[in-house]
C-alpha cells in the first residue's frame, strides 16, 4: 500500500512539473514564441509561458536563433516588456492522496488520507508573455550590458528549452 501511494504521488508530481515544449505559438496569445521582422536587422520577439524565467530564457533563445539565421553574430535588446495574465481562467479543482506509517512502542499504525480542493476565487499563476525588441549586428560584440553573443545564448539555453 505504501509503495502504491509513493507511485501515485510521484506521478502527480511529474504531471505538475511538465512544461510546454519550446516552439512557435499555434495562434496569437498561445504558449510559445512569435517573432516579427520590423526592418532589416530589427525584430520583435515574444514568448508566452506559465513561468516568467522560462518565458525570458526562451525569448532570448528565439532572438539568438533569428540572429544566427540572418548571419549576424550578436543582438542587443533595445526594449523589453513583461505582461502577466491572471491565472484563474476557470474552475480548477484538485485531488490529493497521502499516507504514512509509523510505530510507537509495541503498536504500529498506518494512515491514509484523501483530500479534495475547490477554488474559492482569486488565485495566481496564469500566463506570462515576455516581449523583447532586438537589433542584430555582425563583427565584434559591443561592450554594453544588453548585448548578447547569439552563438553563446543558443548553446547555453537550447538544452534547457528542449527538455
Amino acid at each position: 500500500m505504501k509503495h502504491l501511494m509513493y507511485l501515485i504521488a510521484a506521478g502527480a508530481l511529474a504531471a505538475c512539473t511538465s512544461s510546454q515544449a519550446y516552439g512557435p505559438a499555434s495562434k496569437s496569445g498561445a504558449m510559445g514564441y512569435a517573432s516579427q521582422k520590423i526592418e532589416a536587422g530589427r525584430y520583435q520577439v515574444t514568448y508566452t509561458d506559465t513561468d516568467p524565467a522560462r518565458a525570458r530564457d526562451r525569448a532570448l533563445l528565439r532572438a539568438a536563433e533569428l540572429t544566427l539565421l540572418e548571419g549576424s553574430d550578436w543582438f542587443e535588446i533595445t526594449s523589453s516588456y513583461t505582461e502577466r495574465e491572471s491565472g484563474n481562467t476557470g474552475s480548477r479543482s484538485s485531488v490529493s492522496i497521502g499516507g504514512s506509517s509509523g510505530s510507537y512502542g509495541r503498536s504500529s499504525s498506518v494512515g491514509v488520507g484523501v483530500g479534495i480542493g475547490f477554488p474559492l476565487g482569486g488565485g495566481s499563476g496564469g500566463e506570462v508573455t515576455e516581449m523583447i525588441e532586438i537589433v542584430t549586428g555582425t563583427g565584434e560584440k559591443p561592450d554594453r550590458p544588453m548585448v548578447y553573443d547569439a552563438q553563446s545564448v543558443d548553446i547555453n539555453l537550447r538544452g534547457a528549452a528542449t527538455q
